[in-house]
This record gives structure tokens, sequence and C-alpha cells, in this order.
């Protein structure tokens, strides 16, 4: 929360309490059997304060998942890198977004939720069809050939590597292990890419 005001801080602070609640709430009951009105008398707040935070209850469980698109984001619009090299850089290194190598039982149970609710599985397809949005319009304004196309590509790659390691750590495989074979996947996918966003530039010269 560095360089936020006051009011900020404290605005920040209280969205992540509730979303706290509500993800333990829901991992211990299960997200069908939770209701927002249960959240905000654990939380000590009004119905109405859940709802300005959250306007959906499946962003209860979401709530880190904006600024990871924002890190994404950014870096695609990095001017010092290529876009896709840029995205490389960002999502292999150690800790960055979508690592796995903590494998917390918090971080499993987490995992396992979404796993075990529709509702919450549809609402990540939604966050994933909003970033490969988001992914387009910072490759139009790097000048991108067909950056529809070009997000596609980034957004298939990342989710595709991403859910196998979260389903081979759900499976029982080392957290620290799957995650070295996930950057691994990663720098190899999007790799190709890269070579492909090459081809399809070279095609429009």
């Amino acid at each position: 929360m560095d360089g936020l005001g006051r009011r900020e801080r404290k605005k920040a602070a209280l969205r992540q309490h509730i979303s706290d609640v509500a993800t333990d709430l829901f991992i211990r009951h299960g997200f069908d059997a939770v209701s927002v009105l249960q959240i905000a008398e654990t939380a000590d707040v009004a119905r109405p304060t859940v709802f300005a935070h959250f306007p959906r209850k499946e962003d209860l469980v979401f709530d880190r998942y904006p600024d990871v698109i924002e890190r994404i984001v950014a870096a695609v619009r990095d001017p010092d890198l290529p876009p896709v090299d840029a995205v490389r850089k960002l999502l292999t290194a150690p800790g960055a977004p979508g690592s796995v190598a903590p494998g917390s039982s918090g971080q499993v149970a987490f995992w396992r939720l979404i796993a075990g609710s529709r509702d919450l599985q549809a609402r990540a397809r939604e966050l994933a069809e909003q970033m490969e949005s988001a992914l387009a319009g910072a490759l139009a304004d790097r000048g991108a050939t067909e950056p529809q196309l070009c997000a596609a590509l980034l957004s298939a790659a990342y989710r595709s590597v991403q859910l196998g390691a979260i389903r081979e750590v759900l499976a029982g495989s080392p957290p620290k292990q799957v995650d070295r074979e996930r950057r691994r996947r990663l720098r190899h996918a999007l790799d190709a890419v890269a070579r492909a966003v090459d081809t399809i530039g070279a095609g429009r010269r």
C-alpha cells in the first residue's frame, strides 16, 4: 500500500479483511453454502459495504486477480522490451504471479475451492477473457500486428501451463518441483508465442 493516502490505505485494508473473511468461510463451508450476509456479519460490516468493494460474490475469491492483470499488461507496455519478452521475464521469475512454489495448505485449499465450484470456474473464465482483452489493447498500443490474435496466444499459453501446474500440486506433486517445471514450460510456451507473433508480423509486411 506504499504511496496511498490514509483514506486509501484504510479502504484497501477493509477490502482485504472482507476478502480474507469470505475466503476462510468459503473454504470451511463451501462457496454455495455461504451467503454475503454471513460474510458481512463475520467481517463486522454492513452487507452493502461488501457489495461496495465486491459487486459479485465470486469476486471475493478473486480479489487479487485485477492486480495480476495490471502487472501483465504493464509488462506488455514496457517500451524497453518486445511485449512477449517482457511477459516472459515477468512470469518466469521466481515468486512471479502464478507461482505455485509455496504450496501451503491455504493455497491448496483455495485451488480446491475453485475446482469444486462451477460458479467460480465460470468467473475465472470471465476474468481470463478480461485479461485477454486488456492484453489486446496494450498490444495494439505497442503497434502489434493482429493484437487480438497475439493476446489470445499469450493468454492460452499462460492459462494452459498454469492450470497444468495447479492440477499437479492438487494431485500431490511437490510444489517447488512443480513450479520449476511450470516456469520451464512457460518459457518454452512463450518462446513459441514469440515465434508465432514474429510470423504474424512478417506475413503482414
